[in-house]
C-alpha cells in the first residue's frame, strides 16, 4: 500500500474516533451539573452561551489531542516509507526519577525525533522538562531533533520555542519549526506531507475521495 493510502486510512479512522469521542461527551454533559451557569450569568454569559462555550472546550481538548496524534503518526509513516528500521523508542531516564522513560516519537538510526503539531505552552517549567528529554536522549548516544509543524500565536509561547530552539543547538541537535518543519520531512523522506495532508483535506471538504 502507498503511503498516500496509509495516511488516508488513518485520517478515516481518526477522523472516526474523534467523532465518536467527541460525540459520547457531548451527551455526558446533558447530565453535568450545571449549577456553574450561576457565575456565567454574573459575567454576562447566557446559559445558551455557557453551554455552547462547554460543549466546544471539550470538543477542542479532543481535537487537539487527535491532531497531535495524527500528525505524529503520519509523519512516522512517512520516515518507516523511507526507513523501514524508524520506530518509537522508550528511554531511560537517567538525570532524575520522574518521569522514568522518554519516548523518542522517531528514532532513525542516530536520530531521535521529537514530533509536535503544535506546542502553545507558556509554562516556564516547559524548558525545564524539555531540557532533561534532550540531555537524558543526548546521553544514550541519540542526537535530539524537534520537528513542530506549527508555532503557537503567543508571544510567550513564542519566546519559549526560541529558548528550545537554543537549548537544541547547545547539545549538538536540530530544531525545524513551521515551513522548516514539512522541508524537512519531505528532504529526508522524499514524501511531500503537507501536500499529502492538504489533498486529503480538500477531498474530504468536496465529499470525494482521492
Amino acid at each position: 500500500m502507498a503511503v498516500k493510502d496509509k495516511i488516508r486510512e488513518l485520517a478515516e479512522r481518526c477522523s472516526h474516533e474523534l467523532k465518536e469521542r467527541m460525540s459520547a461527551r457531548v451527551n455526558e454533559m446533558e447530565s453535568d451539573d450545571k449549577s456553574h451557569y450561576l457565575i456565567y450569568r454574573v459575567l454576562g454569559i447566557t446559559d445558551k452561551e455557557g453551554k455552547l462555550i462547554d460543549v466546544y472546550q471539550n470538543k477542542g481538548r479532543f481535537l487537539y489531542k487527535y491532531a497531535g496524534a495524527f500528525l505524529e503518526e503520519a509523519t512516522l509513516l512517512c520516515f518507516k516509507e523511507r526507513f523501514p528500521g524508524a520506530q518509537k523508542l522508550q528511554v531511560k531516564n537517567t538525570l532524575g526519577r520522574r518521569p522514568k522513560q522518554f519516548e523518542i516519537d522517531c528514532l532513525v538510526d542516530k536520530d531521535a525525533l521529537e514530533i509536535k503539531w503544535r506546542d502553545a505552552t507558556t509554562d516556564g517549567d516547559h524548558i525545564t522538562k524539555e531540557h532533561t528529554r534532550i540531555q537524558a536522549i543526548k546521553e544514550h548516544g541519540y542526537k535530539p531533533i524537534r520537528v513542530m509543524f506549527y508555532y503557537p500565536n503567543r508571544e510567550q509561547a513564542i519566546r519559549i520555542q526560541a529558548t528550545l530552539r537554543t537549548i537544541y543547538d547547545g547539545v549538538g541537535g536540530e530544531y525545524y519549526g513551521g515551513d522548516e518543519a514539512w522541508d524537512y520531512v519531505r528532504q529526508r523522506t522524499r514524501i511531500d506531507l503537507k501536500r499529502i495532508l492538504s489533498e486529503i483535506a480538500e477531498a474530504r471538504a468536496s465529499g470525494r475521495k482521492r
